[in-house]
């Protein structure tokens, strides 16, 4: 089960990006929120009242048309897993398309953890490149872990941003008390990903803020098929768009089964409307 538990957190690359082209404007957004007026109306069911909510949020973040409106983002990322250390890299993604970037300085757990230099991967149209230390990458499964990383880095940070995409499928379960807080969660699946299994994930809407304080997940590409993996959210307002900033990742301990804090995942510096295209992003 440690194997597991290990393979798990090398599996999750939580992505939280943000900013501006030159001062950014940062505010922590701990205050509290006053709750969205509906401005729309939806069936009450629980697929109706789950569109609700994802509405509500999109009223607070922006949606998709916000977030693509600043076109790209630069950022410094530290991965940190508190069992193996951390990869920092500066993130680059193009909205449109998902062209991405990133430069790793210090690469300790998912990177060439064995090996020194500057490691760089590209992602664009599904093609993967990667260099360490100046030189190309040709062996496939380090192509393949690049690859991975390219592509996971934006789902993660565009989730809370395209969850009204068609390819969604939300269902409101009711309501949970947790630090006295009476969240109401939604259920999030996907179809059309060509996976043999989706991951899955129970969503917990905080009722002042309209935005996820936390949510849990399944992986099953790692034999994880319920949604018992917990990621906490800490949000920051950067020029206008709410972003998670902070992410902390809760995994089961393999003696007692319990949930234990197991690293986190930090955005930082964050730009955007940097003027970046495919053939400037890695410049």
């Amino acid at each position: 089960m440690s194997i597991i538990k290990t393979s798990i957190f090398t599996a999750i690359i939580a992505l939280s990006l943000q900013s501006c082209n030159t001062t950014t404007k940062k505010e922590k957004a701990d205050t509290k929120v006053e709750p969205v007026e509906q401005k729309m109306q939806f069936a009450d069911t629980p697929e109706g009242k789950a569109k609700a909510l994802i509405y509500s949020m999109e009223q607070v973040n922006g949606g998709w048309s916000h977030l693509l409106s600043k076109n790209d983002v630069e950022f410094t990322y530290v991965y940190h897993d508190y069992a193996k250390g951390k990869d920092i890299s500066t993130e680059r993604l193009i909205f449109q398309g998902e062209t991405t970037f990133a430069k790793y300085t210090k690469h300790k757990v998912h990177v060439f953890p064995k090996q020194e230099g500057v490691v760089t991967q590209f992602l664009q149209d599904g093609n993967i490149s990667a260099t360490l230390a100046g030189k190309n990458i040709s062996d496939k499964a380090h192509l393949g872990v690049s690859k991975f990383l390219r592509e996971v880095n934006p789902f993660w940070f565009s989730m809370m941003y395209k969850l009204s995409d068609p390819s969604v499928q939300a269902k409101f379960e009711g309501v949970e008390t947790v630090n006295d807080i009476t969240y109401k969660k939604v259920t999030i699946g996907y179809t059309g990903t060509g996976k043999e299994a989706d991951d899955s994930y129970i969503l917990y809407f905080n009722p002042d803020t309209n935005l996820v304080d936390f949510f849990y997940f399944s992986l099953p590409a790692w034999g994880i098929n319920e949604a018992i993996l917990r990621m906490e959210l800490k949000y920051e307002k950067i020029d206008e768009v709410l972003i998670a900033t902070e992410r902390t990742g809760f995994f089961p301990n393999p003696k007692t089964g319990e949930l234990e804090e197991a690293g986190k995942f930090i955005s930082t510096n964050i730009k955007f409307n940097n003027g970046f295209t495919t053939e400037t992003i890695t410049r």
